[in-house]
């Protein structure tokens, strides 16, 4: 099986109402259709990459390369782990979580999407929720950061209810504007005050190494 020599593969992250793992082939073509159909509305970019201003297939290759060249850079001093969230058997979006240094640092960052379909729904809570209990819980990190834009209200509330605090900004050129980025920071004891959704992490153990911890 893959996982012998990949054990990211059999790691499961589970929350009330998803699963998120590491794609398989299947999955990628599953979320690549989602890139297709639409991430967020075209007149505002949330991106500092701007990635999905691009024709519909464009952006779902670009998915599956992202994907690939990501997972194709790992080592355990800098790694980025993209994950699937899986809701009722159907692939809506991705979650990643970063780390550079881990072993020292004990930091991640964290970036996602969602289709657009699948918006307003909580499922953005619960993926973040999953990877900062990968990130505190099983791996024992003591800071998460994330960013958005000052226009990316959805994602800004996210991070309030999870109980990240404002950490400065920083400024983008996106679309040839200047934009400005939020950055916000949880540490362990705003993590643990904070959590309300449950999270259920499994296959961890095989997979300490690849981030730069001992079993």
């Amino acid at each position: 099986m893959i996982a012998e020599h990949w054990p990211m593969f059999g790691l499961r992250l589970r929350t009330p109402r998803l699963e998120l793992r590491q794609p398989d082939l299947a999955d990628l073509a599953e979320l690549a259709s989602q890139a297709a159909r639409g991430v967020h509305d075209p007149a505002i970019m949330p991106f500092a990459m701007p990635w999905t201003d691009a024709e519909p297939e464009e952006r779902a290759r670009a998915t599956i390369k992202w994907h690939w060249q990501v997972l194709s850079r790992w080592t355990p001093e800098h790694w980025a782990l993209p994950l699937v969230a899986v809701a009722d058997g159907r692939v809506i979006g991705t979650q990643e979580i970063a780390g550079k240094n881990f072993a020292i640092l004990r930091e991640v960052e964290t970036g996602s999407w969602l289709g657009l379909e699948h918006q307003g729904k909580g499922y953005g809570t619960e993926m973040r929720a999953a990877v900062l209990a990968l990130a505190f819980a099983g791996l024992g990190a003591e800071y998460a950061t994330t960013e958005a834009f000052a226009t990316n209200h959805a994602s800004y509330r996210v991070s309030q209810k999870l109980g990240y605090l404002e950490n400065g900004i920083k400024r983008h050129v996106v679309r040839g504007e200047p934009v400005i980025g939020r950055r916000m920071v949880l540490d362990r004891a705003g993590w643990d005050s904070a959590r309300t959704v449950d999270v259920e992490i499994s296959g961890l153990e095989p997979c300490r190494a690849m981030f730069g911890l001992s079993s």
